[in-house]
């Protein structure tokens, strides 16, 4: 389980770090709401927990603008601002709970986990998969990226579902024309490049960071730079 830390105070950082660790979180730490986007985007992470004041842009800005780019990570937001209008602007912002400070650890710890069951339980129900802003829901067979809707080929999908439930994963042109075209044929390979090429066309050609990439000699990953 992944967590995104965004913090700038040292002792909470590494308090809460430190207990999350302890818990068998794995934890990446942002001192600001800039390099918190960064990651944000360039990376999946299972809950996103922010400080309202950071330096940067604050955490309700960057709560909207992983909203606007497509990500639906759930976001626990820290603040010692505690008040019914502070906690209304931190939902409508696109954050899925509220935390004030001083808070107890214990307690901290319940809204961590009750935020990423409820987080699988939706992606178990609703057939999604996500990695940074692009998303490939099973069941409607849609798929978007930054909420843009991309449309594919019966097999272009299957090739980028592949790519999805192997994501940072180097895939081999052999085990794609095995699990994709279901052959064990080294003349497959022109085949999947051009597919290959057809998804970088869809899914890559418009957007900023590139998702699809070759690692020679070895096939493919999908990871962001």
């Amino acid at each position: 389980m992944r967590i995104l830390l965004i913090e700038d105070e040292p002792k909470t950082v590494q308090s809460l770090k430190r207990g999350l660790e302890e818990n068998n979180y794995e934890v990446e730490v942002a001192y600001d709401g800039l390099m918190g986007k960064q990651l944000a985007t360039r990376n999946t992470y299972q809950l996103i927990v922010s400080d309202i004041i950071i330096p940067g842009i604050n955490g309700i800005e960057l709560c909207k603008e992983l909203r606007i780019l497509g990500i639906q990570t759930p976001i626990l937001m820290l603040t010692a601002l505690s008040t019914t209008d502070d906690k209304l602007i931190g939902f409508e912002a696109g954050a899925d709970d509220y935390l004030a400070k001083p808070f107890d650890f214990k307690e901290f710890m319940a809204r961590v986990k009750a935020l990423i069951k409820r987080s699988n339980q939706t992606l178990v129900d609703s057939q999604v998969l996500k990695f940074a802003d692009l998303e490939l829901d099973l069941t409607s067979k849609q798929v978007t990226r930054s909420g843009q809707k991309i449309n594919l080929t019966a097999k272009e999908f299957q090739l980028l579902e592949y790519f999805l439930k192997n994501q940072e994963k180097v895939i081999s042109k052999a085990e794609i024309a095995e699990n994709i075209w279901e052959v064990e044929d080294e003349n497959s390979s022109n085949l999947i490049e051009v597919y290959v090429n057809y998804l970088r066309k869809k899914v890559d050609k418009n957007f900023p960071s590139k998702l699809i990439h070759t690692q020679f000699g070895m096939g493919y990953i999908l990871r962001q730079e």
